[in-house]
């Protein structure tokens, strides 16, 4: 069972704090750490673009992603928006084990 963390950046504190209270609620993740004033530079449409975002850095098992994604896509106010899961190559065995344990079980677990 790989654990992962999941970087999302949102638009504003209030949407990433509505998106990490959802996350944690429904047992995706086992945290969220909340980080304002992220200053993003990206391409849009064409055009370089600048905006003040807060990242969201959730930390879940790898099986529970897409699920993570939903939850996401369903409070998000971005018609694109960064959902990147990337693996936790080593942890504290403690650490990990909380993960699991607080997290709900993914399709892989229900087998």
């Amino acid at each position: 069972m790989e654990l992962v963390v999941v970087m999302i950046t949102a638009g504003s504190a209030a949407e990433a704090g509505a998106i990490g209270d959802a996350l944690l609620e429904a047992k995706l993740v086992a945290c969220v750490n909340l980080l304002e004033g992220v200053r993003s530079l990206y391409w849009w449409r064409g055009e370089r673009e600048a905006s003040d975002e807060c990242l969201l850095i959730a930390k879940t098992r790898r099986e529970l992603f897409d699920k993570v994604v939903e939850v996401v896509r369903s409070l998000h106010s971005y018609e694109v928006f960064e959902a990147v899961a990337l693996p936790i190559v080593e942890c504290a065995r403690e650490y990990g084990d909380w993960i699991r344990e607080t997290t709900v079980p993914g399709p892989a677990d229900e087998s």
